[in-house]
């Protein structure tokens, strides 16, 4: 992840200051109406499907580019609906054909949105060292039956395909002569946009606008420009939104009461179950932690019940992994489901560990940095001092990375969040052996992991499946990389002049909202 966040990232970052920033006069809050304003937490880094990192990187192609189909509002199931698709449906457990429909055109001279372009966008992904490469991992080929028909071959059996594959991330399509154009690849441009949006501009770490496309031969969008406000700290973007500054927000779950009490004029609340995972990794590969008695003493020192008070307000349960509890194939329970101090001392003094002092990086963010304190304080009560080193959001991302030199192999503790999709396959799949030094800082590397997680690939058994995905976080605790922490709520609000669409990762489809 150059600057790996991509899926996982409902990211956050520090910049309290940002408050009184966001408030100045010389932003130019544009005016309600024809435009939406939206704030984010981060800026955009690649828009090309192949290296989605963040949020916002997701976001842009979903309104300037097309994919097969299109995932609904996570409040209503998550529904699967055609979008470049006409027709879509599976031939045989191995083979969907598809239509795209007619009237989808590439600005800059590049024509018809055709099958070859979904070929190139689905294969130049598939095997690659492109992150979103698990959604294509049933991958075999797209058969081109003409300009605007096709069949995408998987290799075998995986209904869940069409959801994990194709409504978002790596599904996003892009033009093959466009990207052949500029190289093969791109960043910060798209050498072709066809969605309901154009991009218009850019200000670095401040605001993107995009514009509604006046080739658009789809459903009209409700607005005639979207503004994307970047604002990394959750408080500030609360005040900011409470000074009009924009349309919708997420906040932090200790402004929950608050809002509940005391609405800002004209405001709807969203409080919802989200598929964003927090838990506190434990490197295993560090000097300090590769003794498996020292790892599970932290495991024993943590303190769920003084973080779920203090950070989110009892708002949420403690996770028992990272499948959402509100899913069929949901872990009952943690392994170690109760806090022992005693235990905790015993382990580290059997391991020769009296006096064990580990570094902990966290986000700069409020949020982040408050469940720091409190690991920090309540591990002090095991013997285990807890040094808190406060990132910010670029920095934090290449700390488990392997292509950013030698730093991943050292880091000890690590406070980390990923945004989940519909399936465990896709909440799972950064835990395997594969992803050392990409996106699994833990270090954990289980050979059974991999076998189950390939079994549930194909398994179709419902019992059978939660089977598997519970003896894989099984193994995560066991090794003692992981200490789950929870899933946090989707917590948001909106002018109430408006509807929005919120997909299942928590990120905002744009081009879906309308006005009441």
């Amino acid at each position: 992840m150059e600057w790996r966040t991509d899926r996982r990232g409902l990211l956050k970052a520090g910049g309290a200051a940002f408050a009184g920033l966001a408030l100045a006069p010389r932003l130019a809050w544009a005016q309600a109406g024809d435009t939406l304003r939206l704030r984010l937490t981060g800026d955009y880094q690649v828009l090309d499907p192949y290296g989605i990192i963040g949020e916002l990187d997701e976001i842009i192609p979903r309104c300037t580019t097309v994919s097969l189909v299109r995932m609904g509002d996570m409040r209503a199931g998550n529904e699967i609906s055609n979008y470049a698709a006409e027709m879509l449906e599976w031939q045989s457990p191995t083979a969907i054909a598809f239509t795209l429909r007619e009237g989808l055109n590439w600005t800059n001279g590049y024509g018809p949105v055709t099958t070859e372009d979904v070929k190139f966008s689905f294969e130049r992904i598939a095997g690659s060292d492109s992150a979103w490469s698990y959604q294509f991992e049933m991958l075999d080929h797209v058969e081109v039956v003409d300009a605007r028909s096709g069949i995408i071959h998987l290799t075998q059996p995986f209904a869940p395909f069409i959801a994990i594959a194709l409504p978002f991330y790596g599904g996003h399509i892009v033009s093959k002569a466009a990207t052949e154009a500029v190289g093969g690849s791109f960043t910060t441009q798209m050498p072709a946009e066809c969605g309901p949006y154009l991009m218009e501009s850019w200000e670095q770490n401040q605001r993107v606008t995009l514009v509604a496309n006046p080739d658009w031969t789809g459903e009209a969008p409700s607005f005639r420009k979207i503004e994307f406000y970047i604002v990394p700290d959750d408080q500030a973007a609360l005040l900011a939104y409470e000074a009009d500054a924009f349309d919708m927000t997420r906040f932090a779950v200790t402004s929950l009461d608050t809002l509940r009490a005391n609405m800002p004029a004209n405001s709807k609340l969203i409080e919802a179950p989200s598929t964003t995972y927090t838990w506190l990794t434990v490197n295993m590969a560090a000097e300090n932690l590769r003794d498996a008695r020292v790892r599970q003493a932290i495991q024993y020192a943590y303190d769920s019940d003084t973080v779920l008070a203090g950070a989110y307000n009892n708002a949420v349960e403690r996770s028992a992994g990272v499948i959402p509890p509100t899913s069929q194939y949901a872990r009952d329970g943690n392994i170690i489901g109760a806090r022992d101090v005693e235990k905790a001392r015993a382990l580290l003094a059997e391991a020769g560990m009296s006096d064990l002092t580990l570094t902990l990086y966290a986000l700069n963010d409020s949020s982040s940095q408050t469940i720091a304190q409190i690991i920090q304080a309540t591990m002090a009560e095991a013997g285990i001092t807890i040094n808190i080193e406060p990132v910010d959001e670029a920095s934090y991302w290449s700390l488990g990375d392997k292509t950013a030199g030698d730093d991943w192999l050292n880091i000890e503790l690590v406070l980390m969040s990923y945004a989940g999709g519909t399936d465990p396959t896709e909440n799972l799949v950064w835990f395997r052996p594969d992803q050392v030094g990409v996106y699994n800082w833990s270090h954990f590397d289980s050979a059974e992991f991999e076998e189950l997680y390939q079994a549930s690939m194909v398994e179709t058994d419902v019992a059978a499946r939660k089977v598997m995905f519970n003896r894989m976080e099984d193994l995560m605790e066991e090794s003692g990389g992981f200490v789950f922490i929870c899933f946090e709520p989707y917590l948001a609000v909106h002018d109430s002049s408006i509807s929005p669409t919120i997909l299942s990762d928590g990120h905002p489809d744009p081009t879906r909202f309308t006005r009441m």
